[in-house]
């Protein structure tokens, strides 16, 4: 729906009255990555992928949609942190994830999304990992283990 109404308002000053019954997959390539591009990556890998649409399947397993996933939003008058849905969430973790992990450069993850979403894939590309609403407790679970106790030194 949202892809829809951003579309319609780009299109609206080239349509004619009768011609409001446009849709997404009648346009060329160039202007479907000109509306894509301005919304979320996971907004578009949530509603292009795995449609049944190949042309629309190919555009959205573009780099461009899927070398930065923010799984985070952050309101802007109060700094509140809100998750995405479960829902979504899990179709992330059991079928899109697998799709793209290697694509994968930055993951902005929160503690109730991290798990699943670092267990649904290999990550080889990714640089970036920003983690909202953690405690120690849930950073010693993850993070604290015999790897990084190294008590030698490193030799080259």
């Amino acid at each position: 729906m949202r892809i829809y109404i951003l579309l319609i308002a780009a299109l609206q000053p080239h349509l004619n009255m009768n011609q409001n019954n446009i849709h997404l997959r009648d346009l060329p390539n160039e202007i479907v990555f000109l509306i894509l591009k301005k919304l979320d990556n996971i907004d578009v890998l949530y509603s292009l992928l795995g449609i049944n649409n190949q042309r629309l399947d190919i555009i959205a397993h573009e780099q461009i949609f899927s070398n930065v996933l923010n799984f985070v939003s952050i309101s802007q008058p109060t700094d509140e942190i809100s998750l995405i849905s479960g829902s979504i969430l899990n179709r992330f973790c059991n079928d899109i994830l697998s799709k793209i992990h290697e694509k994968v450069k930055s993951l902005t993850l929160d503690s109730v999304s991290m798990e699943c979403i670092l267990r649904a894939g290999n990550y080889p590309n990714l640089t970036e990992l920003k983690l909202f609403n953690f405690n120690k407790i849930i950073i010693s679970r993850y993070f604290i283990s015999k790897i990084f106790m190294c008590t030698d030194p490193l030799e080259d």
